[in-house]
């Protein structure tokens, strides 16, 4: 999965708004079905791995000057959540990067 969100931000800005919000990324998946670890490797990545249904989901958030890019690996058990993930990444990444 990926989505592309745009913004008028600072890049600061985007890395600020998203290291206050990173533990609110579980709530992406239904209630209690997700546990969400973040960490940033350098200071326009964060890495995300959520644990579901026993499963690995790999991803990250890449903050550039006019997007980020927002990257899930979802594994073929867990496509079927492809839809509404990318729905609420995009209304909720939208949100928090509204001006």
């Amino acid at each position: 999965m990926r989505v592309t969100l745009p913004h008028d931000l600072t890049k600061d800005e985007v890395r600020r708004r998203m290291r206050a919000h990173a533990d609110e990324i579980g709530s992406f998946f239904p209630p209690g079905l997700a546990k969400v670890t973040t960490d940033w490797p350098n200071e326009d990545r964060m890495t995300i791995t959520a644990q579901v249904v026993g499963q690995t989901i790999p991803g990250g958030v890449e903050v550039r000057d006019h997007e980020v890019v927002i990257e899930m690996d979802l594994p073929l058990l867990l496509s079927v959540m492809k839809g509404p993930l990318e729905a609420a990444v995009k209304k909720e990444g939208g949100r928090l990067l509204a001006p």
